[in-house]
């Protein structure tokens, strides 16, 4: 029988086959001193364990815990990110859409993993990305309590990576944002996006790519390049939300995350059913990025406004007559917003000029119609 251990002069090791363990272990110490600032009183041990831990004893003070969890990724973006060669940013993309949609259910995100595939382990690369996962968690009060970075030669080409995050957050039963709560008479408060956060990105590649722009190109209306516009980070509203919960005199009746399927889909998704909301697109203007999008890939509107989020990251809906003070709080946060429509009966005569929207990812509840034109 042939001997088929190779030899230590030629044989195959794991190196030659394209991992290398040692850069792995660079990147972990390179990426300590970001992750350390992305904690919480309640989180055990260190970076480098088998699991991340949390300490839970805190919820036996809660009267019905209620956990809440979310996954995510960054989508096609992180193809910006490689082409530019910029990675601090990514990170504050994959946490906005992770710990963002748990909150839409009232809940305080508590703690966050993370993985990152990769073709070839770049230390100084997964650093700047993990930098980023640590920012974001650390503006949004989450711990960042452990992650995984696979190298995958063959699967991915060297300078290709993508990244997935999970988190964990508590509620108390009482206090679970739900569709029952909002009711006719509610209005609609727009929170503004920092742009096109991380939705879409095929389609704006596809419409640039097309036209031949490159990311270097520079773009009179935004004032910086393509890529530096195309990478602008995803704002992350969780903390500012919560904040917005608990204001005394505020009763947020639900929180709606504006992201793929655009502003009209997503809000069904929490409004109950025999209700309409009816959004006014003369509340706002569209940032400059959404209206060069649609000019240089002529865009259809219906398909835009199915696709992105045209300016719009966020949408709480509150008592009319409580929707001053959630307005002024905030404007104290520093989160730009303005009331963008109502709720009504659903059985209100519809306009003639728009569509109606009811039903998305599976929940079959309220209706949406999104009506007028943005200023320009």
């Amino acid at each position: 029988m042939t001997d088929a251990t190779p030899s230590t002069s030629g044989g195959i090791t794991y190196a030659s086959a394209g991992v290398d363990v040692e850069a792995g272990d660079r990147a972990v110490e390179l990426m300590k001193a970001s992750v350390a600032r992305a904690q919480r009183p309640e989180v055990l041990g260190g970076l480098g364990g088998f699991a991340g831990m949390f300490d839970a004893s805190a919820l036996r003070g809660m009267r019905r815990p209620v956990l809440a969890t979310s996954t995510d990724g960054v989508g096609t973006k992180v193809a910006i990110a490689q082409a530019m060669d910029k990675h601090d940013t990514i990170g504050f993309d994959l946490v906005g859409m992770v710990v963002d949609d748990i909150v839409v259910c009232g809940a305080e995100p508590l703690f966050m993993t993370d993985y990152i595939a990769c073709g070839k382990v770049v230390p100084e690369r997964i650093a700047a990305i993990a930098s980023g996962i640590a920012a974001a968690c650390e503006s949004a009060g989450v711990a960042l309590v452990g992650g995984e970075t696979a190298e995958h030669p063959g699967l991915l080409g060297l300078d290709e990576y993508d990244c997935a995050g999970a988190a964990t957050g508590v509620v108390e039963f009482d206090d679970v944002l739900s569709p029952d709560r909002v009711v006719p008479g509610d209005v609609v408060i727009a929170l503004a996006s920092s742009g096109l956060h991380s939705n879409g990105y095929s389609l704006v590649r596809a419409v640039f790519a097309a036209a031949g722009w490159g990311f270097d190109r520079h773009v009179e209306e935004f004032g910086r390049s393509l890529g530096e516009e195309l990478l602008t980070p995803t704002r992350v509203y969780s903390k500012d939300l919560l904040a917005l919960i608990r204001t005394e005199g505020v009763d947020v009746h639900a929180l709606s995350h504006v992201t793929g399927g655009g502003l009209a889909a997503n809000l069904a998704r929490v409004l109950p059913s025999g209700v309409r909301a009816e959004v006014d697109r003369g509340t706002w203007t569209r940032p400059a990025v959404f209206d060069v999008v649609q000019a240089v890939g002529q865009v259809p509107t219906p398909d835009l406004e199915r696709t992105l989020n045209l300016g719009v990251g966020f949408v709480a809906v509150v008592p009319e007559d409580q929707a001053d003070r959630a307005l002024a709080r905030c404007a104290e946060l520093d989160l730009p917003a303005w009331v963008a429509g109502r709720v009504s009966v659903a059985d209100t005569p519809a306009r003639d000029d728009a569509e109606i929207v009811q039903g998305s990812k599976g929940v079959q509840g309220g209706a949406v119609q999104v009506f007028g034109t943005h200023p320009r």
